[in-house]
C-alpha cells in the first residue's frame, strides 16, 4: 500500500481528492490537512509513529505555510516522503521553484482524476510526473529574484510599508528599500507594485 497525506485548504477539493484516492486498492489515505502548518504537524506525527506517508499531495497556496515551503521542509529534514504539487497555477516559475524544493510531481487541477493516482504510483517508484508543456516552459526564463528579494516583494505586495517589512523580517528599513530597488531593477519595471504583479504573473512569488 502507498501511504498518502493530503494538504489542501479548500474543503470540497480535499474531500473529493480523498474520496477518489480511497477508491484505489493500492493507495491508503492516511489523513488530510487544511493548511500548511497542520500538514507539517501531521506529517511529523505520522513519521514518529512509523507510518510516515510515502507521498504528500499538496496545493501551493495555503494559510500559514505554502506547499512549496512544505516541500522545502521535507527536503531539509531529509524525510522519505515524496511530494506532488497539485495546483491551478500553470506557470513555469512555480514549477521551477517546486523542483528546486525537491517536489517529484507537478500536476494541474484540471487534469483527469485518474492521472493523480497514476502519478502517485510513479512518484512512489522513484519517478517524476510533470506537465510536459510546463516542463518545456520552465527552462525558458530564469527567476531573477533571490529568496530574500522574493520575501520582501511578497510582503510589499500585501500592502506592508518598508517599516512594517523591516520589523517583520528583523531588517533595517534601508536594507528593505535596497531589496525592493534590486527587485524593481531586475524586473525592469517602475515601482514595487508593478514588480509584485509581474513576479506573481511569472510564478516567481
Amino acid at each position: 500500500m502507498i501511504g498518502v497525506l493530503l494538504a489542501e485548504d479548500q474543503a470540497m477539493v480535499l474531500g473529493a481528492l480523498s474520496a477518489l484516492l480511497r477508491l484505489e486498492s493500492d493507495i491508503d489515505v492516511l489523513g488530510g490537512a487544511a493548511d500548511g502548518e497542520a500538514a507539517w504537524a501531521l506529517l511529523q506525527r505520522l513519521h514518529r509513529d512509523g507510518r510516515g506517508p510515502d507521498v504528500l499531495v499538496t496545493d501551493i497556496e495555503m494559510p500559514g505555510l505554502s506547499g512549496l515551503e512544505l516541500a522545502q521542509r521535507i527536503q531539509r529534514h531529509e524525510l522519505s516522503t515524496r511530494v506532488i504539487i497539485v495546483t491551478t497555477f500553470a506557470r513555469a516559475g512555480f514549477l521551477r521553484r517546486a523542483l528546486d524544493a525537491g517536489a517529484s510531481g507537478y500536476l494541474l487541477k484540471d487534469a483527469p482524476a485518474e492521472q493523480l493516482a497514476e502519478a502517485i504510483r510513479q512518484v512512489h517508484r522513484g519517478g517524476r510526473v510533470i506537465d510536459p508543456q510546463l516542463a518545456v516552459d520552465a527552462w525558458g526564463e530564469a527567476d531573477p529574484l533571490n529568496d530574500r528579494e522574493r520575501q520582501v516583494l511578497r510582503l510589499a505586495g500585501d500592502g506592508l510599508t518598508a517599516a512594517d517589512i523591516a520589523a517583520r523580517l528583523n531588517l533595517s528599513q534601508g536594507t528593505v528599500r535596497n531589496y525592493l530597488s534590486e527587485s524593481i531593477g531586475k524586473l525592469g519595471v517602475g515601482n514595487r507594485i508593478e514588480a509584485y504583479r509581474l513576479a506573481r504573473q511569472k510564478g516567481w512569488l
